[in-house]
Parts: structure tokens; C-alpha cells; sequence
């Protein structure tokens, strides 16, 4: 099944959802908001970490994966407003912490955007 993920692709649109509303938690910060010409039958989402932040690129790519898959769960599991365009900023703490926990806080997080 192809999946229903889209990133982020121009610079305004980072600009515009770092205005947007934001929910914060332990692991990561989510940015978001509506943008103009959006597909609203995909997920337009990226995801960021920083190098500053989290170190080299193994590590960086690492969290990538994890929210991606994380992410894909979330589709098919919990309703998520596909009207809304996402900017996920990952945290250190998340490199040393379970898959689970994420997860669990990453859906809870979802289910309170509205």
C-alpha cells in the first residue's frame, strides 16, 4: 500500500506552521496549522532533528524512522485531521527512550489536535 505521507517541501510553509499552533511534550514539539494548497486526502507532515541537538546523521536518521513508522501506525489507527499540515521537531530525550512510549505519547498527542 503506498503510503499517505507527504512532507513539507517549501521554506514558507516551515515559516507559516512555526507561527501556527503548538502542542509540546517530553519527547517532541508539534507545529500545526492549515496551509493554502494542500492535498487533504494526504498527511502533509515532516519531521526535524536537529544536529545540534541530537549529534551525527545515524542517530538523526534513527528518530526519522521511528516517527515515520510511528506515523503510519497513526493512520491507521487513530483519526488524524488531514486538513492540518504538521511539523514535528524532535527532542533529545527521544533517542534513549522505548518505541512504545513514544508511540503512546505521540497518539495521545494526536488525539488532542482537533
Amino acid at each position: 500500500m503506498k503510503s499517505k505521507i507527504v512532507a513539507l517541501s517549501k521554506n514558507e510553509d516551515f515559516k507559516n506552521l512555526l507561527k501556527k499552533r503548538k502542542i509540546s511534550n517530553k519527547y517532541l514539539t508539534i507545529f500545526f496549522g492549515f496551509l493554502e494548497e494542500k492535498d487533504n486526502k494526504k498527511l502533509n507532515i515532516s519531521f526535524v532533528t536537529k544536529k545540534k541537538q541530537i549529534g551525527n546523521a545515524i542517530k538523526r536518521n534513527k528518530i526519522k524512522r521511528r516517527l515515520r513508522n510511528i506515523l503510519n501506525e497513526a493512520v491507521k489507527k487513530i483519526t488524524i485531521n488531514f486538513n492540518y499540515s504538521y511539523l514535528v521537531i524532535a527532542k533529545t530525550t527521544m533517542l534513549n527512550n522505548e518505541y512504545t512510549i513514544i508511540k503512546d505519547t505521540l497518539f495521545k498527542d494526536f488525539k488532542r489536535i482537533k
